[in-house]
């Protein structure tokens, strides 16, 4: 059903207007906003089917979200000059929605749900993304659709001391915090955010003014709602029976409680142990009762959440027997994989990631499409995979998911600020992470991992890095804090966030809260204990491996990078790109030249490296008066010789400079192709002077010189 009224309001955010527009554009869904900050605007439409979808125990629910080339004024880059699949921003983004609208929708709701974002105006200054966040809120609330409570999104940037609502890209790339929020009016929801070393107290604080900003938005939200006389659709949620919940309480509860102990059994005979108790449970109605046996399911999975809450709780027990603080056991190994630039393995309790770094050439950047600058290139690229065999299953092989996607990329912020800068290490960097074992947070042992394979590869990194990830069990005023959470633990818990960090400070941060009342003090007492557990894996880590190798891996290319004058730039790149491609095949050596005078020679073999170094030199030098060079006649004429100091350089020796006494005749002298020792003295533009006459004065004084000297 589309929104009956138009309505078009704003608010201040930040430095700039906030506008969300209704009621005008997509009208057939069942909920639509134009919602704008500054130049840059969002269309976000959400539809729910009219119906729940039979035999399904999920809510299923799709967000996506697309950038038009067309926003930006640019035509896509690609063969197709069309869009094609999501790039990477648009997956995560899509995921930034998702995360904290999912869990806000009527309890019971299982109606096929769609929110579908696009940017169709871009600015240079403002990112769509924390836009459509609350775009996505302000679709879905401002409909019939049983989302009750409206959420918004937040960006924080940190510049010189100072916070920044809604940064732009500029200050974006000056700042030491890029922190993400979503909330409703009562508590945060979702966290992402990258940056560079800061302290638990900055992030508290930050997190903080965030939510005073989504406070005042959400109400704002609400106000809107109020103007359009919204009626939401009934959901009735279909109440568990009192009566099988008793008997299953009774006849099951023991045994599902020792099934769920992981302290004295691996997690796969665990999950084991409680899928068997589940199907005798549901078997124990007869097999013609389906609604009942529907119901004993659910009761099972309710039961399971309570005696995992109440062990947490209560008896102060995790599933598997640990402090409330305590961290699994980690091992770290490196160097195992004798032909990668850089590898290692990380396991920590029963998650483990085999992570290699390899180093390029400029050539291996990634090139992608960007709406605010168009084209861009990414240096350090971070993949992280994970096959279904790590958690003993059997599952499709094909592209990779939104959920790798979204641990890479936490993974690549969480690496990113530690990096050398490219003018001091002018490679390509790629880390690739494949899980091979997991139960807990498989991301953070990338982190762990990709920290271990940089400094294995020789990569000069500032600082190591290490991740943890954090859980919270609360109800009233009783809460506890977990470290190093498992599987259960992240199903079952009230929020769930990875912090990653070196000594001096956090680096990236992703967090899910499921619950309102998380108050400053619980964050920062969290971030604590996580920080505590980083250094305790740091110290682990450097064990192993303390600081980078003073060497970078033997097989991986050498990068010589040398500066020539911009104005030969054309000698080394010959017509059509023809000496360049003559010099590669004929040393093996990679060359790039950059629009500065910059060039990289990059090669495995170190004479092959110093040959191309070599004949580049050879056709860029330039003369220099004063020095002496021992060059070939190229052409005699009546008043001189023109004589090749340099492939393709000549300079003119003038017929008064060829000897120390008068020349009558050039060709008495000299002959084409022979070698002679000359000295620039003179340049006047393109023009080089040469003296024979000025060598042989020289020598003859050092002769003198030394005679004087024996003579002595």
């Amino acid at each position: 059903m589309g929104v009956k009224k138009y309505l078009k309001e704003s608010i201040k955010l930040g430095d700039r207007e906030l506008t969300v527009e209704t009621g005008r554009i997509a009208k057939q869904a069942d909920g639509s906003v134009v919602i704008r900050y500054g130049d840059t605007m969002v269309l976000v439409a959400a539809v729910a089917a009219p119906s729940p979808r039979e035999g399904i125990d999920f809510f299923p629910l799709t967000v996506e979200y697309r950038e038009a080339n067309y926003a930006a004024g640019r035509i896509p880059g690609n063969y197709f000059r069309r869009e094609g699949r999501p790039n990477e921003k648009e997956v995560l983004t899509s995921r930034l929605i998702d995360r904290p609208c999912r869990p806000l929708f009527t309890e019971g709701f299982r109606n096929e749900t769609q929110v579908i974002a696009s940017v169709i105006s871009a600015d240079e200054e403002n990112d769509p993304d924390v836009i459509a966040i609350t775009g996505a809120s302000c679709a879905l609330y401002l409909s019939d659709i049983p989302f009750p409570n409206p959420i918004a999104g937040v960006r924080i940037g940190l510049i010189e001391g100072r916070y920044i609502i809604n940064p732009t890209y500029d200050e974006r790339r000056e700042s030491r915090l890029n922190l993400i929020v979503a909330g409703t009016e009562e508590a945060i929801v979702m966290v992402e955010a990258g940056a560079n070393e800061v302290s638990e107290e900055i992030m508290v604080e930050a997190l903080m003014l965030a939510h005073k900003e989504i406070n005042r938005l959400c109400r704002w939200q609400k106000e809107l709602y109020k103007a359009l006389e919204i009626e939401k659709r009934a959901v009735e949620p279909q109440p568990l029976n009192e009566e099988m919940m008793g008997e299953i309480e009774r006849n099951y509860t023991e045994r599902l409680r020792a099934a769920l102990d992981t302290g004295s059994q691996e997690k796969r005979a665990s999950y084991a142990a409680v899928d068997a108790l589940k199907k005798e449970v549901v078997e124990s109605y007869p097999e013609d009762q389906t609604e009942a046996r529907l119901m004993a399911k659910r009761i099972f999975d309710d039961l399971k959440e309570r005696i995992f809450r109440d062990d947490i709780l209560n008896k102060r027990r995790r599933p598997d027997g640990r402090r409330f603080s305590e961290i699994r056991p980690v091992t770290c190994e490196v160097g195992w994989l004798p032909r990668v630039h850089g590898s290692a393995l990380f396991t920590r309790g029963e998650t483990q990631a085999i992570v290699t770094s390899t180093l390029g050439t400029k050539d291996d950047e990634q090139f992608m499409d960007d709406l605010e600058k168009g084209e861009v290139k990414r240096r350090f690229l971070l993949h992280y995979n994970f096959p279904q065999y790590s958690v003993g299953e059997v599952g499709r092989f094909g592209s990779s998911s939104r959920r790798e996607i979204g641990h890479g990329a936490l993974a690549r912020r969480a690496l990113e600020s530690i990096l050398p800068d490219e003018a001091d290490f002018p490679y390509t960097i790629r880390i690739v992470s494949d899980i091979t074992e997991s139960n807990g947070s498989s991301s953070m042992a990338s982190v762990c991992g990709g920290t271990l394979s940089l400094m294995d590869a020789g990569v000069p990194i500032k600082r190591p890095v290490a991740g943890v990830a954090m859980g919270l069990v609360m109800e009233g005023n009783k809460y506890a804090i977990l470290s190093d959470i498992a599987g259960a633990e992240d199903h079952y818990g009230d929020m769930d966030f990875k912090v990653t960090g070196t000594r001096d400070g956090i680096t990236a941060l992703q967090m899910d809260i499921k619950i309102a009342g998380i108050n400053a003090q619980i964050m920062a007492e969290a971030l604590e204990q996580a920080r505590k557990g980083r250094l305790h894996i740091l110290g682990i880590m450097e064990k192993t491996i303390a600081e980078p190798r003073p060497e970078i891996a033997p097989y991986a290319p050498r990068i010589i990078q040398i500066k020539i004058n911009p104005d030969k730039i054309r000698d080394v790149i010959g017509p059509g790109g023809k000496v360049i491609r003559a010099l590669v095949e004929e040393t093996g050596a990679k060359i790039d030249v950059e629009d500065d005078g910059t060039v990289s020679i990059a090669s495995a073999n170190g004479e092959a490296a110093q040959a191309a170094i070599d004949r580049i030199r050879g056709l860029t030098a330039e003369a220099e008066i004063g020095q002496t060079y021992l060059g070939t006649v190229s052409r005699i004429v009546d008043f001189g010789a023109f004589v090749e100091i340099f492939p393709g350089t000549d300079g003119l020796l003038h017929i008064s400079e060829i000897a120390d006494r008068r020349v009558k005749d050039v060709r008495d002298e000299l002959k084409e192709g022979q070698q002679i020792m000359v000295k620039c003295i003179g340049k006047e533009g393109n023009k080089i002077k040469l003296s024979r006459k000025a060598v042989l004065r020289d020598e003859k004084q050092k002769a003198e010189a030394a005679g004087s000297a024996e003579g002595d």
